[in-house]
């Protein structure tokens, strides 16, 4: 019974970790509406390398959309890998690397609320812990024993 807990706890980790990651790659590709529609963050590329030099202001301007096509496709290829599960361990520090700098340029560039406001600091941490468990699964199972129903 707690070995399927866990496994449907990592599961649904996954699915949330790929979702934002697909989310965020369908907001900048337009998918959700165009900029300025309710709901919408950036609309289309062009708002969301205005973001990205903002965020990387230390960067020269000339390599910016390089650093927004970079997180797209990051982005993309984590998600499908984290729904696919192929290499999860791998895929898992990764998304947690490319979550930490994300937080970590948005806490610089815009100070603690953007990073809190958009729960990226918790889902770098979700991306870590599902490293950790993908790691060593039997020793954090036993652990989980003692705290688990």
């Amino acid at each position: 019974m707690k070995k399927r807990l866990v496994g449907t706890a990592v599961l649904l980790l996954r699915v949330a970790l790929a979702a934002a990651f697909l989310s965020a790659v369908a907001d900048r590709l337009g998918l959700w509406g165009p900029a300025g529609t309710e709901g919408v963050e950036w609309g289309d590329l062009a708002h969301f390398n205005a973001y990205v030099a903002k965020l990387n202001w230390f960067l020269p301007t000339s390599i910016i959309p390089w650093m927004g096509w970079a997180a797209t496709l990051a982005e993309s290829l984590l998600a499908v890998g984290l729904l696919v599960g192929w290499q999860l361990r791998w895929i898992a520090l990764a998304s947690a690397m490319l979550l930490l700098s994300f937080a970590i340029t948005m806490f610089i560039a815009l100070g603690p609320k953007a990073p809190l406001d958009y729960s990226v600091f918790t889902s770098t941490s979700a991306a870590f812990l599902l490293f950790v468990m993908r790691s060593e699964p039997e020793r954090l199972n036993h652990a989980m024993q003692a705290t688990l129903p």
